[in-house]
């Protein structure tokens, strides 16, 4: 029979979540382990203190930011979630349950621009810092991979539709009258766009590629005759006239009007040959797997990323690092600021039976990176960047980490839990068997006499 919800016209004396939430779930853990005041202190420097409306705590907001990568939420989830979780709400520092949201989705926009890259790595040496002597190992494993960033797959014929619809968009929203505006004539020739691959169509179809693009062509020249010499549109219409002169064979190409940043990184998977982002380089423990590196670049050469990823280490880092071991793709360095850098190839004969084993145990170890960087993709929001432009890159590479180090701490508590739970059933277990036998032994005995 289901059972019927009984209402109590007595109600409840009121408790603080503390006195009402589970202490040992790990998000409840978590929060006491974290000195927020550090933040308190090192971000209230940003905030007028007389003038203006009174702002969101900063413990909110950093719990917010914390809670988004940690979840993998968006960042209008994680304010809707906020108001239906009393962990949340516990970990962002309230001690009585709130039904309305604690902010419009927005301010987390401005909060993290208003910290920027200096505040995304405090937050990221904290979740160091929780890891305790895990992060304190002096050997590192060092890779590297792509941030993809929230763009289509590019085509030119893609691009200058989007070009078209801009320049369409300026005209409209100034008021200006065009010769022609290609409204039927664009219908017609995006009809002509559709089965391209087929064979068929492939005159047809570069035939409508050719027009569109000369009509983007006109469109650009023609905005650039009626607005006057200072108009606030001068660097679209720049980026617009780079995205038509720009080749297959040209460089620094534009792959997206929204992202001009993009760069096309290919790191010859078999079955995603281009990537469309930017290259990041991380930095893990090579035993305990903590990350204590995280840092955002173009498309350098993996050799020429490791002695800045190193620096963010050394700065980030209370010991010091002996050994950095990494793959092929780093070959020309030997030595950074006194780590010695472990790259695989051949054995020589001067190498002892020791050496060998060491180096061959570390190379094994090397490729528990990978993993990690396939746990910072599918959990972290690494995957797709969703923050715009350069410092958008380098904001979402270090919450991911520092997300990822705060969950390993999580579940490192919560098998630590379970681990003594079990001990505790397993010498209950045994104290009863032995009481049992103590107690037949004993009836045992009466009955004999």
């Amino acid at each position: 029979m289901i059972s019927k919800i009984t209402f109590s016209a007595q109600k409840s004396i009121p408790f603080g979540l503390s006195d009402t939430l589970n202490p040992n779930h790990p998000l409840y853990i978590l929060t006491h382990k974290i000195e927020w005041s550090i933040f308190d202190d090192s971000f209230s420097k940003y905030y007028c203190p007389n003038n203006g409306r009174p702002a969101k705590p900063i413990r909110l907001m950093v719990g917010l930011l914390i809670l988004k990568h940690l979840r993998n939420l968006s960042d209008e989830s994680v304010v809707e979630q906020w108001s239906e979780n009393v962990y949340y709400q516990y970990f962002c520092g309230l001690e009585e349950f709130v039904s309305s949201a604690p902010c419009a989705s927005s301010e987390l926009v401005h909060f993290r621009n208003r910290i920027g890259e200096s505040g995304m790595e405090l937050i990221f040496k904290e979740s160091i810092r929780i890891n305790g002597d895990d992060g304190d190992e002096p050997h590192v494993n060092v890779d590297t991979s792509v941030q993809s960033k929230n763009v289509t797959f590019p085509t030119d014929s893609k691009l200058h539709k989007k070009v078209i619809k801009k320049c369409l968009d300026i005209a409209k929203k100034e008021g200006l009258q065009l010769r022609q505006t290609y409204t039927r004539t664009l219908k017609k020739l995006y009809v002509d766009l559709r089965f391209s691959k087929h064979p068929k169509n492939r005159k047809k179809v570069k035939k409508a590629q050719r027009s569109i693009k000369t009509i983007a062509g006109r469109l650009i020249r023609e905005l650039n005759r009626l607005l006057p010499i200072n108009n606030p549109y001068a660097e679209n219409l720049a980026l617009f006239e780079r995205v038509l002169q720009q080749k297959r064979t040209s460089s620094n190409k534009i792959y997206s009007l929204h992202e001009p940043e993009v760069c096309c990184i290919s790191k010859g998977k078999e079955h995603q040959m281009y990537e469309f982002g930017n290259k990041v380089s991380i930095v893990v423990t090579q035993n305990t797997g903590v990350i204590v590196g995280a840092k955002s670049f173009r498309n350098e050469f993996d050799g020429h990323t490791l002695i800045e990823s190193l620096e963010q280490t050394l700065a980030i880092k209370s010991s010091k690092i002996k050994t950095a071991t990494v793959d092929r793709g780093y070959r020309g360095q030997k030595e950074i600021h006194g780590i010695s850098i472990q790259i695989p190839k051949p054995f020589t004969k001067k190498q002892t039976d020791y050496e060998k084993k060491r180096l061959r145990k570390a190379h094994s170890r090397r490729a528990a990176i990978e993993p990690v960087i396939g746990h910072l993709k599918a959990n972290y929001r690494l995957g797709r960047n969703f923050y715009k432009g350069i410092v958008g890159d380098t904001t979402n590479i270090l919450l991911a980490a520092a997300a990822y180090n705060f969950k390993r701490m999580m579940n490192k508590w919560k098998a630590s839990f379970w681990h003594f739970l079990k001990s505790i059933i397993y010498h209950l277990k045994n104290s009863l068997i032995l009481l049992v036998g103590f107690l037949n032994n004993k009836l045992n005995r009466k009955m004999a006499f």
